[in-house]
């Protein structure tokens, strides 16, 4: 299929990129991955395309004290390489191909908001943030409210995301990533991204499950004390799971994705454990 018409146009900063949201009417291009499909199929039909990138400075990676920020040209593949999201180290190679990644941002899938993709899964496990900026100023919004739900979010269309907050937890925590998928590169049907403080026993814990109902859903149980073990995972993910609203597609049913989203969750916390035994 062909995308429906829109203008076009392509700023050279920030302010003038923001003045063309203003009205509410345009969508924004980075890399294209999601807008590109989008439009071609007619699921979205902007007035306008803002193309941001020759937006200067917004590829730059920064460590800004117990924070990373990464700004909205920041391609996966690039991330990927960069290191200083360990999550997103794990996370990354499930995203599409190698080819998407190359192309795609960070930001860009957040703003997606599939509820399958890993980005936003990271996100969320990380308690991380989303800088939205309009023409009225910047905010920061958590991530666990800005998943409103299926391909929505709580940006305004007038805001733009400038960036994405990944904290920095502390040494010695270690990560877990598991995902479960048709096809290699597609969308997971049950993802889940863990991390975890052990000092003999788990110290502290969190995790994140993506794909099994209409947003990913962070969890940080109190598990200090408690072995870091098989058992207490999977005992972790049960509860979590039970928890969720699932989802039912074409792909699979509520009562798969749940059994998914356990086993899922299981393996990442487990991957999570073993990485933080000192």
């Amino acid at each position: 299929m062909k995308p429906p018409r829109f203008a076009y146009a392509r700023p050279e900063t920030v302010e003038e990129a923001l003045s063309l949201l203003a009205d509410g009417e345009a969508s924004v291009l980075a890399g294209g991955m999601s807008l590109g499909p989008m439009l071609n199929m007619r699921l979205a039909w902007p007035e306008l395309v803002v193309d941001i990138n020759r937006l200067s400075g917004c590829d730059v990676i920064a460590v800004e004290g117990d924070t990373v920020r990464t700004p909205c040209l920041v391609r996966q593949a690039v991330m990927l390489r960069n290191g200083n999201v360990p999550l997103l180290s794990l996370a990354l190679p499930h995203v599409g191909h190698m080819q998407t990644r190359n192309r795609g941002t960070l930001c860009g899938s957040v703003a997606h908001a599939d509820p399958s993709a890993e980005v936003p899964l990271c996100l969320t496990a990380l308690d991380g943030e989303v800088e939205l900026t309009s023409q009225c100023g910047t905010q920061k919004v958590a991530a666990a409210v800005f998943f409103d739900g299926l391909l929505t979010t709580a940006r305004e269309p007038d805001e733009m995301i400038t960036a994405l907050i990944w904290p920095k937890l502390p040494p010695g925590t270690s990560y877990g990533f598991a995902e479960i998928a048709q096809r290699r590169g597609d969308f997971a049907l049950a993802a889940a991204a863990a991390w975890a403080c052990v000092d003999g026993a788990i110290a502290r814990v969190g995790f994140a499950l993506g794909g099994i109902e209409d947003r990913p859903r962070a969890f940080t149980p109190d598990a200090s004390g408690l072995p870091a073990s098989e058992a207490t995972a999977r005992e972790l993910a049960e509860t979590a799971v039970g928890e969720l609203d699932a989802m039912s597609d074409r792909q699979a049913d509520a009562a798969f994705r749940r059994h998914l989203g356990v086993e899922m969750a299981t393996r990442a916390l487990c991957d999570a454990f073993a990485g933080a035994v000192s």
